[in-house]
């Protein structure tokens, strides 16, 4: 296992009118599953084609294991990337595609043969070693390129968008077979993806990166509960915004007093947004609720199966909820409903 350290990476391009990659820190601990979350063209390939050694840095460093890799060729820092469109030599049938890096280092060909036996037991294609590329589905040539990644005993495995030529069924296989692998080699992983469910679903940690800037870093979970700042929390999609000030160690809102129990109160300025997920508002025709209760009327009701939503009108601002379908109330358009916006489930940033 091997931890690596961003520190201060710039990288600008002639074509561009900002920094591909601009001050970019990150520090990745041993054994780590890291997803490099954004848009298309915001800078995520970028860096991971300068820890290869594919591109060079203008400025800062790139550290592994406490040695910068910056004047190490590419070929020995122990890094393999696995690329989009995989990149299989299609004049070599699949066991001497798996087996080419360590034949490029000299090694005896009996122990090569039983190491690209094991690569492709690894990723299930124990069966295709005399295939050539071209008769290998998408998926099937992902498995490969990745076992060729992985023979070599690399320090980090780079994947660059590892799931974006796959069909919705062979996505939930190479992503089950991705976690499967890195948990039982242990080794340090990054992974681009435009995709937040994907991120979500396999990585440890997730680096937030929007025009060549690194917006967050930090675990899923708190992506999702406790976004760093607007541009995250609306990337992730699905949250209500509620404008609000802070008012006697409280949040006053147009719907009303929100009494709030973030950590980050202290933090806050004057103006402020809070962020809750639909799923976190709670309904009832009773007003059940102790605090943070305000009157709403229904807008629209839609059933999606498991779960159904809601729009809801709360003085002149409207608010989405979702809730599980099995044993809900009895609520239908134009309903007066009160809803609760619950202390520990709402979490608020400077506007």
């Amino acid at each position: 296992m091997s931890k690596l350290n961003i520190k201060n990476l710039i990288k600008s391009f002639p074509s561009m009118d900002r920094p591909a990659v601009n001050n970019v820190n990150l520090d990745i601990e041993s054994g780590e599953l890291v997803a490099f979350l954004g848009p298309s063209g915001c800078g995520k390939t970028t860096i991971l084609k300068m820890i290869t050694g594919l591109f060079q840095p203008d400025s800062g460093d790139i550290i592994l294991d406490e040695q910068s890799l910056l004047k190490i060729p590419t070929e020995k820092r122990g890094v393999v990337m696995v690329f989009q469109n995989y990149l299989l030599f299609p004049y070599m049938n699949v066991n001497e595609n798996v087996g080419f890096a360590l034949k490029m280092k000299g090694v005896d060909k009996n122990i090569i043969d039983q190491k690209v036996k094991e690569m492709l037991e690894l990723v299930k294609l124990p069966d295709i070693g005399l295939r050539k590329p071209k008769q290998l589905s998408g998926g099937q040539q992902q498995r490969v390129a990745l076992a060729r990644a992985l023979i070599s005993n690399p320090r980090i495995l780079l994947l660059d968008e590892p799931l974006s030529n796959l069909d919705a069924h062979l996505r939930d296989e190479m992503r089950d077979l991705i976690v499967t692998i890195q948990q039982k080699l242990k080794v340090t992983t990054i992974f681009v993806t435009h995709d937040q469910e994907e991120a979500v679903l396999l990585a440890d940690k997730i680096a937030l990166i929007f025009d060549g800037e690194l917006q967050n870093f930090t675990s899923p979970k708190n992506y999702y509960e406790k976004p760093k700042n607007i541009k995250a929390a609306k990337f992730f999609g699905g949250v209500n915004f509620i404008n609000a000030k802070k008012h006697n160690d409280n949040l006053s809102t147009n719907i009303g007093t929100v009494h709030y129990k973030g950590e980050n109160y202290t933090d806050l300025n004057e103006d402020n947004i809070i962020t809750i997920r639909p799923e976190n508002i709670k309904l009832s025709k009773n007003n059940d609720f102790n605090d943070n209760s305000f009157k709403g009327l229904i807008k629209s009701v839609i059933f999606s199966g498991t779960h159904t939503r809601y729009k809801i009108i709360v003085n002149d601002l409207e608010l989405e909820c979702s809730l599980q379908s099995v044993g809900l109330q009895d609520i239908k358009t134009d309903d007066t409903i009160y809803v609760h916006l619950p202390s520990d489930k709402i979490w608020a940033m400077n506007e």
